[in-house]
């Protein structure tokens, strides 16, 4: 399909949602944020709530504490800042980095990189869990039972703010972003909201709860790994690429988004091919 088309005869209207959600005076709450805000807190209250269970357990016993993971929300904020915003410079704009050094702490024009983001929660995961003398596995497998869903929020919030946009398209639900050229687009950003999002989220709740895969420390975590990673690489054959990396080894189809998430994909399979059903008697921090 040529890049290069008229629009088609309909296409539907980008809503305009501004994207400060609140503010007042220089003060302003975006609504990016408060995706990453809501996704955390969620992601903590869900996992405190599976810890909880029993029935989903090995032999009925808890892995944690709930002060566990009250006191690992803050471990994890700081991972994923941290983490987010090291992978961004490193894998998607380190010339401009290296070129403009302060503009790495300018964390208010953007710029965070789910990957990154995911090296830093598992090193927080892996140093709080040894801290605590909690099963590694166990933990990562909570926590990402309910990431998801922030997942979800923080691209609905990518689409409010008309980035991240999608390849020129002509299906009927093309959107004309504001800045996207004078062509329409697929809106990516709602396609991986509803894969990494919703789908991603129902089926990680199906194995915790349905199948009890939590009895099987890695399982889950390696269910989520995996499951990014293919909706990221699948929806990547629909999003731009990064302008300032486009398209790699002299395809027109090969991203950057790609390439980080296929490494995924296999470690995901491997925690899932491996992971072993779990007994009272094994030791916690593994």
């Amino acid at each position: 399909m040529n890049e290069y088309f008229l629009l088609p005869l309909a296409s539907l209207p980008f809503p305009n949602i501004n994207p400060i959600l609140i503010q007042i005076g220089p003060l302003a709450v975006h609504w990016y944020g408060v995706g990453y805000i809501v996704g955390i807190l969620f992601a903590w209250w869900y996992a405190k709530r599976l810890a909880a269970n029993p029935k989903l357990w090995p032999d009925g016993v808890l892995p944690m504490k709930p002060e566990d993971l009250d006191d690992f929300i803050v471990w994890a904020a700081i991972g994923v800042v941290l983490g987010g915003r090291t992978g961004y410079v490193l894998f998607y704009d380190l010339p401009r980095y290296i070129a403009h050094p302060l503009d790495i702490f300018a964390v208010w024009q953007g710029g965070m990189s789910f990957h990154g983001g995911l090296l830093g929660v598992i090193l927080a995961m892996t140093l709080f869990s040894i801290k605590r003398r909690i099963r590694t596995w166990s933990l990562f497998d909570v926590v990402a039972a309910g990431v998801p869903v922030g997942l979800g929020l923080v691209r609905v919030a990518n689409f409010i703010n008309s980035e991240l946009w999608g390849r020129p398209a002509d299906v009927p639900w093309a959107i004309e972003f504001p800045n996207g050229g004078p062509f329409t687009r697929h809106p990516s950003q709602l396609y991986e909201a509803l894969l990494e999002g919703l789908v991603l989220f129902v089926v990680l709740r199906i194995l915790t709860h349905s199948r009890l895969k939590l009895k099987t420390p890695r399982f889950v975590g390696g269910a989520f790994i995996c499951g990014y990673g293919l909706s990221r690489i699948f929806v990547e054959f629909f999003r731009e690429p990064d302008q300032q990396l486009g398209y790699l080894l002299g395809t027109n189809w090969l991203t950057m988004g790609m390439i980080l998430s296929t490494p995924m994909v296999l470690a995901g399979i491997w925690a899932m091919a491996t992971a072993k059903p779990a007994t009272q008697s094994q030791p916690q921090a593994t």
